[in-house]
C-alpha cells in the first residue's frame, strides 16, 4: 500500500466504505460506475466508464487487496472502495517462459510463480490458482495456456465458476451491510 494511503488511514480512520462505484472486467480493465450507470443496470451488462488514465490505474493496482471476508477493494486514501468482479480478482496474463512453461503475471503486474490448480468453468474459461489466489486467464493468452495443457504442464479439471469462487472465498459482488432497525 502506498505510504500516502497509510497516512490517510491513520488521519481519518472512520471514513465510510464505498460500494458499486468500481468494477473489474474479465479482461483486467477497471470501470467507474457512477450513480447513473448503477441505476442503468448491473455490472457487466452496463460497464460504465473504462479507466484509461495510466497513473490512476497504477494507483488502484498498488492499493488493491481483499478483506477478511473475501471482498476485494481499492484503498483510496482513507476510503475503501469495494470492487465488483466480472470473473475473478486476478486476470492472468501469460508470456512465453524458459522450458515452455508460461510466465504468469496479474492484470496489476504482480508475478505469480506457482500454479497450484487449473480448472475449466462451464463457459470454457481457464482459471488458475496461484500463491496470489484465483484468477482467470486473459482471452488473448489462451494459445500459450493451450500449449501448457498440451505439454502436460497443466491439467484442467471441470468446475463451475460459482463453486470456484466459493472454494477460494471470493465475494464477487460486495454489498454494503444492511443497517439494523
Amino acid at each position: 500500500m502506498d505510504p500516502i494511503v497509510e497516512a490517510a488511514l491513520k488521519k481519518w480512520p472512520n471514513v465510510p466504505h464505498c460500494y458499486g462505484w468500481l468494477a473489474l472486467d474479465a479482461r483486467g480493465d477497471w470501470y467507474m460506475r457512477d450513480e447513473r450507470i448503477q441505476a442503468a443496470g448491473p455490472f457487466p451488462q452496463v460497464k460504465g466508464s473504462r479507466i484509461n488514465h495510466e497513473k490512476l490505474r497504477e494507483f488502484i493496482e498498488r492499493n488493491y487487496a481483499a478483506d477478511a471476508q473475501g471482498a476485494w477493494y481499492f484503498q483510496n486514501g482513507p476510503q475503501r472502495v469495494y470492487v465488483e468482479l466480472e470473473a475473478t480478482p486476478w486476470i492472468w496474463r501469460l508470456t512465453k517462459g524458459p522450458a515452455g512453461a508460461p510466465l504468469i503475471h496479474s492484470h496489476t503486474g504482480r508475478p505469480a510463480h506457482q500454479v497450484d490448480a487449473v480448472w475449466l468453468d462451464e463457459q470454457g474459461r481457464l482459471l488458475l490458482s496461484t500463491e496470489l489466489g484465483l484468477g482467470l486467464v486473459h482471452s488473448l493468452d489462451m494459445e500459450l495456456a493451450a500449449d501448457a495443457v498440451e505439454a502436460g504442464l497443466w491439467q484442467p479439471e471441470p468446475c463451475s465458476h460459482a463453486e470456484l469462487l466459493r472454494r477460494h472465498g471470493v465475494i464477487d459482488r460486495p454489498a454494503a451491510p444492511q443497517s439494523g432497525r
